[in-house]
């Protein structure tokens, strides 16, 4: 029997993409699921896909970048089911400009969602994992929370912040038994790089090359789950994108000349 069997999963960003998958994971492993992002009408037709019985599937609709809303969320997760066991924060929106280019509303943004929204709704959860005594939080951030490539300079700024943050959650929460899995996929056939903001704040409205020769959100999803079942602290993904985080310890010139001229879009 899976180590999932009946936990309440909360997953942000389940509209689409990484999200998605790991509802449909999830639901093969017959959790109870709290679905949220800020399409209604997609989340419920990721419900219905994960056929399970209508209680045991959550719709809760949130917005990231409003982070007074969340304690509220967190209460209607516990109202609704008793406990938060795992929240996987997948939630959050990526970026194609140079930084010359890049108005800062759009740093802004990226900062909201990507890291503050993601500490909000932790924070939200985190009282409610303490007070029952366990609780897993899984982090999707990204390769370039680990080191940096051209066009991403806000989205890379977010994700190493998002390290630092659970890092030290993890150290302090050690003896709560809380659990803290950081993920770093590379590139993943999504809509990701079309969501991408520009320097003026559009999005891109195509998919990069890479992306779309990347794992599917459905093997990125089974990884990220076994990477919750073993307990990892950390977990890297991905093909050959993988290696300049091994590389940078030690060579960080070596790295800086190849992601450099690497094709990145």
């Amino acid at each position: 029997m899976s180590q999932l069997q009946n936990k309440v999963v909360w997953i942000t960003g389940a509209s689409s993409g990484i999200g998605e998958a790991l509802a449909y994971a999830c639901a093969k492993n017959n959790c109870r699921l709290v679905l949220s992002s800020r399409r209604e009408a997609e989340l419920q037709r990721v419900k219905a896909a994960c056929q399970l019985p209508d209680e045991q599937v959550l719709v809760l609709p949130l917005d990231l970048a409003d982070h007074d809303d969340m304690p509220q969320k967190a209460a209607q997760v516990v109202d609704h089911f008793g406990r938060i066991d795992i929240l996987l924060n997948n939630g959050g929106i990526s970026q194609r400009s140079k930084v010359i280019d890049t108005e800062m509303a759009v740093y802004e943004r990226l900062v909201k969602i990507d890291y503050l929204g993601t500490v909000a709704i932790t924070k939200a959860a985190l009282p409610y994992m303490v007070k029952q005594g366990s609780g897993h939080i899984g982090v999707v951030t990204s390769l370039m929370g680990k080191f940096a490539a051209p066009m991403r300079s806000g989205y890379c700024g977010a994700k190493h912040a998002l390290h630092g943050f659970f890092d030290a959650l993890r150290m302090e929460h050690h003896d709560d038994q809380i659990k803290v899995t950081l993920i770093c996929p590379g590139f993943v056939r999504t809509n990701v790089s079309k969501n991408a903001l520009t320097a003026d704040g559009r999005p891109q409205n195509s998919m990069d090359e890479a992306t779309d020769q990347g794992m599917s959100a459905e093997e990125c999803a089974r990884r990220i789950l076994r990477a919750i079942e073993r307990n990892k602290m950390e977990v890297v993904m991905g093909g050959k994108e993988t290696i300049p985080v091994y590389l940078k310890r030690f060579f960080p010139s070596l790295v800086h000349r190849i992601v450099r001229k690497a094709k990145v879009t």
